[in-house]
Formats: C-alpha cells, sequence, structure tokens
C-alpha cells in the first residue's frame, strides 16, 4: 500500500511523504504507482521550478519514498503558490484513494515547526 502523509498546521501544509508500493500490478504496469508517482513527482517539479523553492527532498526508488518540505522563510506570494501546489496535489491523491482504497491511503499529520517528524531525518539524507 502507498501511503501519503500531509504535514499540516493552522497556517497550511509544509510539505509530504509518500511512501511504500500499491502492488495493484506487476511492476511497470501498476497504474496506481505510477499514478502516485507522476502527480507528487509534479508537484515538486511545481515547487522547485516554476515557484522557484529549494525544497529539503528526500527520494529512495527501491523504497518507493518520495519527501518534500517547503524551507524556512518563504515569501507571502511563494507560500500561496506552495500551498495552491500542495492542494491540487491532495485533491488528485484523495480523488485516487476513493477509486483505489486498498491500494492508496492519503492522510494529514500534524506539523509543528522543529519538532515536525520530518526533521528526524539525518540531514545528511536530505537533498537541498
Amino acid at each position: 500500500m502507498i501511503t501519503v502523509e500531509f504535514f499540516r498546521s493552522k497556517r497550511g501544509c509544509f510539505g509530504f511523504k509518500a511512501r511504500g508500493h500499491a502492488r495493484f500490478a506487476d511492476p511497470g504496469k501498476d497504474i496506481v504507482c505510477a499514478a502516485v508517482s507522476a502527480l507528487t513527482q509534479t508537484a515538486v517539479l511545481g515547487l522547485t521550478e516554476v515557484v522557484d523553492l529549494q525544497c529539503r527532498i528526500q527520494r529512495e526508488d527501491r523504497a518507493g519514498l518520495l519527501d518534500c518540505l517547503l524551507p524556512d522563510g518563504l515569501a507571502d506570494e511563494q507560500w500561496k503558490q506552495a500551498q495552491l501546489i500542495f492542494e491540487v496535489l491532495y485533491a488528485g491523491l484523495k480523488a485516487m484513494e476513493k477509486e483505489y482504497k486498498r491500494f492508496i491511503r492519503v492522510k494529514e499529520v500534524p506539523y509543528r515547526e522543529n519538532e515536525s517528524s520530518a526533521f528526524r531525518h539525518q540531514k545528511r539524507r536530505w537533498k537541498h
């Protein structure tokens, strides 16, 4: 199963973590894995290439892992653009969850700045 966690606070979304494999079909033919990969990677491209953010990204293909966290100190316009990208990603993944609920789970987890479980990763593993 693929699990996608969105790190949220009252202020908004600070990032997401997608991990696991759907096992909907054989590797290379798994439409659920392909769709989640396409959505999450497009969101990362939107954040890094379109909004021009230096997100903290961790990717491990074998584990089916993609982590993405916003950098600190964003300008208001960058924050708003990032939130829009996260909301589109969330909507797309929730629609998939309705259709393929045995293969994907989307949830929101609390985010507390400087205390988030996302920051417990070793710093050397993050790409800046």
